[in-house]
């Protein structure tokens, strides 16, 4: 007599339909971490306060300051 195991995962209406929405999400989210003007505000946030201030920036400055031409406060 053989024995065989079977494992079926059941899944809640709910997760099966989110499942498109999150690789949507997880899709923007890594389109915007290849984007070159987040790469530079992680840079400029690795940076010491006095390499920002050599820069003539202040940490609460960053963001605005790479999206400038997009940010118009």
């Amino acid at each position: 007599m053989a024995l065989t195991a079977t494992h079926t995962e059941h899944h809640s209406l709910g997760h099966i339909l989110a499942t498109p929405f999150r690789a949507i999400g997880n899709g923007l989210i890594a389109i915007m971490e290849s984007n070159s003007r987040v790469q530079y505000v992680d840079r400029l946030n690795a940076m010491t306060d006095a390499q920002l201030e050599a820069k003539g920036l202040k940490r609460d400055e960053i963001v605005q300051h790479v999206f400038r031409d997009h940010m118009h406060l």
